[in-house]
């Protein structure tokens, strides 16, 4: 199990929300790019990058991505706006490591399933569900499926791994959906990200312990606001393995 930090782009700044509220968002860092590096050199295995702007429909954050690109040499997921294979194959082209496609997953698993077989290994799946019901469109719209219905379905569609975000804790440091995340990764037989609600150290040994089938666990807020300390975290993991 890795512990993932996560950089959120908005405006080309490093931002984090609250339960995907826009008019809920704290500036991190204005230099995304060097927050990666902070990252990198503090060990991370991968860092997970989301393009909230893109989720709206704009492309402001391009350029904030390709210099992040250039900046580390680690392996970069991101996700937001991967709607069409112009998308995927535009940031495939740029050597981003994972792409992770959300609202296609319901709208349009033809796309995800055709970008699964062009880019083997390369794509995964954002299952984002408030009350068990899927989120899309950046959380903005009820993707119309039951969250454990469409964990199912992710194997047919060719992903290499599902990335269960809680938008009701998302942002918020109360405490992930453990036993949520846990469902997830039974039903979908992937390998199974946690995200959304991480407030600290004990969270970490909770996801561990609770549900050591899990992949990873991605955190942004505790890690920014400093209430959870990503070596320590790392630490906490590897004492357990």
């Amino acid at each position: 199990m890795i512990l993932i930090p996560a950089i959120d782009l908005k405006d080309g700044k490093c931002v984090r929300l609250v339960q995907g509220d826009f008019a809920r968002s704290t500036v991190y860092g204005e230099d995304p790019a060097e927050v990666a590096r902070q990252w990198e050199r503090a060990g991370a295995a991968l860092i997970h990058l989301v393009d909230l702007d893109a989720s709206a429909g704009s492309d402001a954050n391009r350029a904030a991505v390709e210099a992040i690109r250039g900046a580390v040499s680690c392996p970069l997921e991101l996700g937001g706006g991967v709607k069409s294979m112009d998308s995927v194959d535009f940031w495939m082209e740029r050597e981003i490591d994972r792409l992770v496609m959300g609202t296609a997953v319901s709208d349009n698993p033809g796309l995800v399933r055709e970008a699964s077989a062009k880019y083997p290994g390369k794509i995964a799946a954002a299952l984002d569900s408030r009350g068990g019901v899927l989120k899309t469109w950046g959380w903005r719209r009820d993707g119309g499926r039951n969250l454990l219905e469409a964990a199912a379905s992710l194997k047919e569609l060719g992903v290499s791994l599902v990335i269960h975000t809680d938008v009701e804790r998302d942002g918020t440091q109360l405490g992930p959906n453990i036993g949520l995340a846990s469902e997830v990764a039974k039903v979908s037989g992937l390998p199974t990200v946690i995200s959304g609600g991480v407030s600290g150290p004990g969270d970490i040994l909770a996801v561990k312990a609770q549900a050591p089938e899990l992949y990873g666990i991605i955190s942004g807020k505790a890690l920014y606001a400093g209430t959870l300390d990503f070596s320590r975290g790392k630490v906490i993991l590897a004492s357990l393995n």
